[in-house]
């Protein structure tokens, strides 16, 4: 296959040895390497530095990964830089060393962590609260909202299954109403906006959506639906698991009442970081998810109220902030779209390859995409992938019954930073092996999301 653009595999290879030897023994100095790179790259367009191979090398080094593997499922849990790593052990070594003592001080680094990342987002320090993801974050603002028996929740069928599960669970305790709305993928912004808009009732009183879909990555308009709902006196609450850190925008633009992220997917965070984030006027309104005092009524810290937490892991958020700023979430989103539309373009030419997130302009899709093949079962397609070319994704079956206009399956992509180009391609080789010669049928295929996986 032919690899497009100036950059060889070869050359590539060549010019770092054996990448995975190399990923091993290379020392980044922490953040220096990063910053010392993204320091020559000022003044270039983010989608220049996107093409920059050799910009890109000093991001995938600072991993330590599995290169025998090719991580195309980043829309699970990202992996960490070293950086990061390191630091999870470095205070996990002093907490252990006396804990009564390091214990308090390490989780005094709290508010340092919350004004770095309001800063960072786009919010006032007293609305972002840390949390241990987004599951824990939006039942937080779930089960925190008073509503009683007939009130109206509206939410998707493409929403996350825990949250989902959440407004179920309220349904049956409480007798609430809980509409999901079904939405062909993908689907376009006015589409989107008519169709909460046409959904509400006098009993409405909370819009529940994602920014951008765990599923086909579809983007929902979220400051125009939080507007028609503010107008409406409705509470809107939006799953952000994988926004912050993907693709750059700031919080209070957004104008909705509550958000929740796992910061260990995009951000690149520690596994168990998370943050919620609360317009202020709003945090009287929602009761924390364990008993807070109640002088902390009009406090964001009250959400933070779980007994002990894994201070550790909480500190060291830190670091992977930093190299995400170190990186700069412009250049970061151009990257991630520079790598999924290489494959989109080289794909695209084969009738039946169908791409099921909008890529007609950079501001729809990034990092996460969905791809069909017609006439395969994609659980077997993703089967197929691993066992010939040790690539890693997940396949996507939902929607509605069979052949209905909201039914769908895909592959779900998402490389990250430290994919190459190299990998890129490979899946590419595979994807057109499997569109020229079938994929063979196995009696253990890899599971459907969500269909076939507890989440």
């Amino acid at each position: 296959m032919k690899k497009s653009g100036s950059w060889s595999r070869r050359s590539f290879m060549k010019s770092v040895g054996a990448f995975g030897a190399a990923a091993v023994a290379f020392d980044p100095k922490g953040l220096a390497r990063i910053d010392e790179a993204s320091q020559s790259v000022v003044g270039r367009t983010a989608e220049d530095v996107a093409k920059d191979e050799f910009y890109w090398r000093e991001i995938q080094l600072a991993f330590k990964l599995d290169r025998e593997l090719i991580n195309l499922n980043n829309g699970f849990t990202c992996p960490m830089p070293r950086v990061s790593l390191d630091s999870v052990f470095r205070y996990m070594e002093m907490i252990n060393m006396l804990p009564v003592h390091y214990q308090g001080m390490v989780a005094g680094n709290s508010e340092t962590l919350r004004r770095r990342m309001a800063n960072e987002f786009g919010c006032d320090r007293e609305e972002m609260a840390l949390t241990r993801g987004a599951s824990e974050a939006l039942q937080i603002a779930q089960n925190g909202l008073d509503l009683k028996a007939g009130d109206e929740v509206i939410t998707t069928e493409q929403d996350y299954p825990r949250m989902l599960t959440t407004w179920d669970q309220r349904m049956r305790r409480e007798g609430i109403k809980v509409t999901r709305l079904q939405f062909p993928v993908p689907a376009t912004q006015d589409f989107l906006y008519n169709m909460f808009e046409k959904a509400i009732t006098s009993r409405t009183k909370v819009f529940h959506f994602t920014h951008i879909t765990n599923l086909t990555a579809q983007l929902f308009p979220v400051k125009r639906l939080s507007r028609l709902a503010r107008s409406k006196g409705i509470v809107t609450i939006v799953d952000g698991a994988h926004a912050l850190g993907h693709f750059p925008f700031k919080l209070s633009d957004l104008e909705c009442d509550a958000y929740g992220v796992s910061l260990h997917k995009w951000l690149l965070a520690p596994l168990g970081n998370g943050c919620l984030y609360v317009r202020k006027e709003m945090i009287p309104r929602f009761w924390p998810l364990q008993a807070a005092p109640e002088q902390q009524d009009n406090d964001i810290r009250k959400f933070e109220s779980i007994g002990t937490h894994p201070w550790a892991i909480r500190a060291a958020l830190g670091e992977s902030l930093a190299f995400h700023q170190a990186i700069g979430a412009e250049r970061k989103a151009a990257r991630l779209r520079y790598l999924n539309m290489r494959w989109v373009n080289a794909l695209k030419v084969h009738p039946r390859v169908k791409v099921l997130t909008d890529t007609s302009e950079p501001a729809q899709a990034w990092g996460v995409m969905a791809v069909a093949i017609e006439g395969l079962d994609v659980r077997q397609l993703a089967t197929f992938l691993r066992n010939n070319y040790r690539i890693i994704c997940v396949p996507l079956v939902g929607g509605a019954p069979p052949n209905s206009v909201f039914d769908y399956q895909a592959l779900r992509i998402s490389p990250n930073v430290y994919t190459t180009l190299e990998e890129i391609d490979t899946f590419i080789e595979g994807m057109e092996d499997a569109i020229k010669s079938g994929v063979p049928e196995t009696t253990d295929p890899v599971p459907a999301y969500p269909a076939e996986v507890t989440v």
